[in-house]
């Protein structure tokens, strides 16, 4: 297996966030939750122990049944992770105004985990530093600015900031907004997963089961992370036409996944429309709480 993979082995937290994130319904056993981790290296110890903070935290929930699912204090991240399927229904026309977000004063910025979960945030919805205290990102996402302060507040923005509008920019801040995204680098890392989606889906056939849902999990997840983290930008600035190559391979690469995971979910009573995948988020997301 390539080196690319042997870097994304997840942690026990992260992967039971990711694996609990695919499911549109039910739960999954922690017989199902132990025995998918072991696939990965990850002792059954270590992860009835990351349940039990998991639990104890709130990103997980179990039913009656000692059941778990994903729990509401995860739960806006999942979303975010789910929705790479619908990025590019998500775009508008831009009019060439841009949407800012401004610190907001408070004792609580100074707080390194509300720093760090407002930072993920904005990180999330492709926003960068125009000034000090101020981030932008152009205004060409549907819903506008009160959708997209709506989501902010759900993945960590403290309430103090501020969202609005900015329009008319002076010729030099323009100039300098418009460059804030590293474009090349971005078209270079999606060929570069989209070549190593095409030569996993090759070979998959020849995989055994237990290797093509390793395989289909890491590297399916790593490509929907590089998707959720495009900016999404106007064609102005991106004309976007790698994320959508990318996004197409992926789409026919979750069939593979989808096919690979199928039996051992259905083994243990669990929906299967998604194809589990490590978006390495999790783990994000938790380096970034703290």
């Amino acid at each position: 297996m390539r080196v690319i993979f042997a870097a994304m082995q997840p942690s026990a937290k992260s992967f039971l966030l990711d694996l609990l994130s695919t499911l549109r319904r039910g739960t999954m056993p922690v017989g199902a939750l132990v025995e998918a981790a072991q696939l990965f290296g990850i002792a059954e110890n270590s992860t009835r122990v990351a349940l039990t903070r998991l639990l104890a935290a709130g990103r997980v929930e179990r039913d009656a049944r000692g059941r778990y699912r994903l729990g509401e204090a995860a739960r806006p991240v999942g979303r975010w992770v789910s929705s790479w399927r619908d990025l590019e229904r998500r775009e508008r026309r831009w009019n060439g105004s841009w949407v800012g977000v401004m610190d907001g004063e408070g004792a609580a910025r100074n707080a390194r985990r509300d720093r760090r979960r407002r930072d993920r945030a904005l990180r999330f919805l492709g926003f960068r530093s125009l000034a000090p205290g101020l981030s932008v990102r152009p205004d060409n996402l549907r819903g506008g600015v009160a959708a997209l302060r709506a989501e902010l507040g759900g993945l960590g923005l403290r309430p103090g900031d501020l969202v609005f509008v900015l329009r008319d920019l002076d010729p030099v801040t323009e100039a300098r907004a418009r460059g804030l995204w590293d474009i090349d680098a971005l078209h270079a890392a999606h060929r570069a997963l989209r070549t190593e989606v095409e030569r996993s889906d090759r070979r998959f056939d020849r995989l055994s089961v237990e290797a093509a849902m390793r395989e289909s999990f890491l590297l399916g997840g790593q490509v929907i992370r590089q998707l959720l983290l495009d900016p999404r930008l106007p064609a102005a600035i991106d004309p976007g036409e790698e994320r959508r190559s990318l996004l197409e391979a992926l789409r026919r690469y979750d069939t593979r996944g989808r096919s690979a995971w199928a039996a051992f979910l259905a083994r243990f009573g669990v929906p299967h429309l998604r194809a589990p995948a490590d978006t390495r988020m999790g783990a994000g997301a938790e380096r970034l709480a703290r």
